[in-house]
């Protein structure tokens, strides 16, 4: 997991890696991997690499705090 601590969103990357969307979420590697592979979640595929824009990802969190 990575060792970056965001206290905002202003500090995240405008493209989150699994590292750091597990880093965001307090989740392991394994977790946010199978998070970026679920029906529903922002992964955008750019070859083999996955990433998630900032915005969609705090849109993401948003939609799930108001279930």
């Amino acid at each position: 997991m990575s060792s970056i601590v965001y206290t905002s969103y202003s500090q995240l990357p405008l493209t989150l890696n699994a590292d750091q969307v597990a880093s965001v979420l307090s989740i392991s590697r394994a977790n946010a991997y199978a998070l970026m592979h679920s029906k529903g979640f922002p992964t955008i595929q750019i070859g083999k690499r996955m990433v998630v824009h900032r915005d969609k990802l705090i849109e993401w969190m948003n939609d799930r705090a108001c279930a």
